[in-house]
């Protein structure tokens, strides 16, 4: 063997032969590709889920919620506009909130609305950037309110018609509070790609909203958007001292604790689950290297006696493992990628032609498929399968380079 080199050309020979000769070697190969691939496949889908949900879900109820503590929020306008200027503060959103029962002709539905200033409309940039029908123009004048695609479905109605809202808190009588019922007609219909906020949310100028609850000239909550989620901790002394009065303070984080820790939860494990595929298909290569050893005992005795050293004879069985490993895991790679790319197309396809929804939207809150490749991960996921597949390489080639050729011979 050349000095310098770690392979000779005739281990990569008799390498490249052991391979073309055995279908286990195919089956290895095919469960590397298919596990990586699949390791790929689900860790982009999983990443695609917790993107688009942080955003549906931050965009539409932002990053920080100030509450008023000891006194109502009747001053939301000048907290708003004082927050507005907090260093990393993008904008801050008073609103008022109730649960209503909303109705129309055809059929009914619970809902909750929010009663926003007309100025602050534009700037909920997840309704305003998803409009189906209408418009959002002069929407503190226009006395009317926004709904959501899902809903405007579910009770049959359109932009231009008319909604028919229910709220417990009504009118204050000797009798007790009465419930209060008010029509309003729809002026826009937006889709925000979150089916549970698409059938739910209602937005209403905010002085109708005060009006139909009875809020007397306060808000609910003022909700605070940063320029970066992430830097919650850092905003909220700065936002609490701009307040100029007692607030209490709540994060994104906090209110949706339980299900971001779920997706975590569930990405780690299903990351173990598929790893065991990636080992199930590297233990097939020790299989069939061990499978290779024997059939090849004699052939391994005969290099012996030609002058082949022990490390050469181990030499060959790695690199017929590692091949099968190293192909596998890059097959499986591009398969992965080309999947992830383009996941929503294939599951549109495939919804063609079984006719069978493959990602209905109730149940997993989005209305399209979406994948996000992380290039670490990928990384990761390329390392652990080539390790895995050198490590399953070892017994076999340590196996034949102990054989003892004269034994081999002997009882070929």
């Amino acid at each position: 063997m050349p000095a310098g080199l770690p392979f000779a050309p005739f281990e990569w020979l008799l390498a490249g032969r052991y391979l073309k000769t055995r279908l286990i070697a195919l089956l290895s190969f095919l469960g590397i590709m298919l596990g990586v691939a699949t390791l790929i496949i689900v860790l982009s889908v999983m990443n695609g889920f917790r993107k688009e949900l942080l955003e549906k879900l931050v965009g539409i109820n932002g990053h920080i919620f100030v509450a008023a503590i000891d006194s109502p929020l009747t001053d939301y306008a000048d907290v708003a506009d004082r927050l507005s200027k907090v260093y990393g503060v993008k904008r801050a959103v008073p609103f008022v909130e109730g649960q209503v029962f909303a109705s129309s002709p055809y059929n009914g539905s619970g809902a909750l609305v929010r009663g926003v200033r007309g100025d602050d409309m534009p700037k909920i940039t997840a309704v305003a950037d998803n409009l189906r029908q209408g418009t959002l123009e002069n929407f503190d004048t226009a006395g009317g309110v926004a709904i959501g695609r899902r809903l405007a479905d579910a009770l049959g109605i359109q932009a231009g018609d008319t909604i028919s809202l229910l709220t417990p808190r009504g009118a204050a009588t000797p009798f007790g509070t009465t419930p209060r019922i008010k029509s309003f007609p729809v002026v826009a219909v937006f889709e925000i790609g979150m089916s549970e906020f698409d059938a739910t949310f209602i937005y209403m100028p905010m002085t109708e909203a005060q009006a139909f609850f009875n809020r007397e000239g306060d808000a609910t909550l003022i909700e605070v958007f940063l320029d970066d989620a992430d830097r919650v901790d850092e905003a909220r002394y700065a936002i609490e001292q701009a307040a100029e009065r007692p607030v209490l303070l709540t994060d994104w984080r906090q209110r949706n604790r339980t299900f971001f820790s779920a997706l975590e939860v569930e990405r780690n494990v299903m990351f173990l689950i598929l790893t065991l595929i990636v080992l199930v298909a590297s233990l097939n290569i020790i299989a069939g290297l061990v499978m290779l050893v024997k059939d090849k005992s004699s052939d391994i005795a005969i290099l012996r006696t030609m002058g082949a050293t022990r490390s050469a004879v181990m030499r060959i069985f790695v690199v017929t493992g590692a091949s099968i490993g190293i192909v596998g895991t890059l097959a499986g790679v591009a398969l992965g990628l080309l999947v992830s790319l383009n996941i929503e197309t294939l599951r549109q396809l495939i919804s063609g032609l079984t006719g069978a929804n493959l990602f209905p939207a109730e149940l997993y809150f989005l209305s399209r498929l979406p994948a996000v490749v992380d290039p670490t991960e990928v990384t990761t996921v390329v390392v652990l399968a080539m390790a895995l597949s050198l490590l399953a390489t070892m017994y076999p080639s340590w196996r034949a380079a102990r054989l003892d050729p004269v034994e081999a011979l002997r009882y070929g």
